[in-house]
């Protein structure tokens, strides 16, 4: 008997038990989606946060104060030896020329208040190189300026929505606002600019750094943004930063230098991880799929215990057993795999277009990784079955009842 005789008999076999094929291969089905749909996911999401930080300016360095054991930790700033100052950054600007500028960040929340409207939002002391070196733009107005910084001028930008929410269609320019307990001018509003890895951007208003020391009462940076001339200085712009702030901070190397290629790899690293676990976690379900085929080969075996006694009574050899059984269990493997990868394709394509904050990237190693361990599995998980039918005694089987 041939090879394609046998892939016949099996084909025929199961279609004449349809819906126990079916529910077979559902398992299988299941396990390949699940794989591949987990998989897009964590790739959706590593294209996202690199297309986040491009947006946010590119060739940035970001100084925070405390020393983190590891460059491009997430580290926040909160756990500082010693503080960053004003005259850090104007220090680092000046004495390094592989930056085109510093830029002293202070953050912090407080009210805003106008015409009886008011509320709570994030206020961002920085200078007026911040806005060009992240990549922010002036719908109306203008930005900060150099004089305001120096003058420590009570000039405020708003964010969209911020002037949406207290100034509603009034024309902000010019108006007086409250923040804190001092007044402030509107001399800009932001262009819409949206979420950006969580954080709002349009949420915020943006005042001079010199201003905000006043206003939140601290010389505290929250960071230093530095925008390096090159990507290939990136390098030699660390080196003079931390040279110059180990001088300025007594030989102590307490703060941290983040870039932005770390701070991906980091994060790259623990999608990488998370995405292995669910991704095994659905393979688990493969795994029950196969157990799923055996368990319905063993029953086919069974029911058929007479039909492989005829055939082998009238010249069928154990290998020709052997390859039906296991070309059945191959077969509910690799449907099954097919339709997992339709489904799994399908629904990872669908979803950004329903659901906006969950990103996913189709790959296809994932489509075909998943489809080959869904035909391992087929294989590994027929073995037996097909094994055990060819190994029948014909006179026995034929004598089942």
């Amino acid at each position: 008997m041939d090879v394609i005789e046998t892939l016949l008999m099996a084909m025929d076999s199961l279609i004449s038990n349809k819906v126990r094929a079916f529910l077979t291969m559902l398992g299988v089905v299941i396990g390949v989606a699940a794989v591949i749909l987990l998989v897009s996911i964590g790739e959706g999401a590593r294209v996202y946060i690199q297309k986040e930080l491009g947006e946010l300016g590119s060739n940035i360095l970001v100084v925070v104060p405390g020393k983190t054991s590891k460059e491009g930790g997430m580290h926040m700033g909160t756990s500082a030896v010693r503080k960053l100052l004003y005259d850090d950054a104007i220090l680092i600007e000046k004495r390094s020329r592989n930056i085109v500028s510093a830029v002293p960040v202070i953050v912090g929340t407080s009210w805003i208040k106008f015409m009886g409207k008011n509320r709570d939002t994030y206020v961002v002391g920085v200078n007026e190189n911040y806005f060009s070196i992240r990549n922010l733009k002036i719908a109306s107005g203008r930005g900060l300026s150099a004089s305001d910084v120096e003058s420590a001028r009570r000039v405020c930008v708003l964010g969209q929505t911020v002037k949406k929410e207290i100034l509603g269609d009034t024309n902000p320019l010019g108006q007086t606002v409250t923040i804190g307990d001092a007044k402030y001018r509107v001399i800009g509003v932001m262009q819409k600019k949206g979420v950006a890895l969580g954080f709002d951007i349009d949420d915020v208003v943006f005042i001079p750094t010199t201003t905000a020391k006043e206003l939140f009462d601290t010389d505290r940076l929250f960071n230093i943004t530095v925008k390096v001339r090159s990507a290939e200085l990136i390098q030699e712009a660390k080196k003079d930063i931390r040279e110059i702030l180990i001088k300025r901070h007594a030989n102590k190397e307490d703060f941290t230098i983040l870039s932005q290629d770390e701070m991906i790899a980091v994060m790259g690293k623990i999608l990488n991880i998370m995405t292995a676990v669910l991704a095994g976690i659905a393979a688990i379900s493969l795994i029950v799929g196969g157990i799923g085929i055996m368990n319905i080969m063993l029953v086919s075996v069974r029911e058929r215990t007479r039909e492989i006694g005829l055939r082998k009574a009238i010249g069928a050899r154990n290998r020709d057993i052997l390859l039906q059984f296991l070309f059945e269990s191959m077969t509910l493997s690799i449907i099954g795999g097919i339709g997992g990868a339709i489904l799994g394709g399908s629904i990872s394509l669908i979803i950004p277009h329903f659901v906006e904050f969950l990103p996913t990237k189709l790959v296809w190693w994932a489509i075909f990784l998943s489809f080959f361990f869904s035909v391992l599995v087929g294989i590994f998980f027929g073995v037996y079955p097909a094994r055990k039918a060819s190994l029948y005694d014909p006179i026995v089987a034929l004598r089942y009842e």
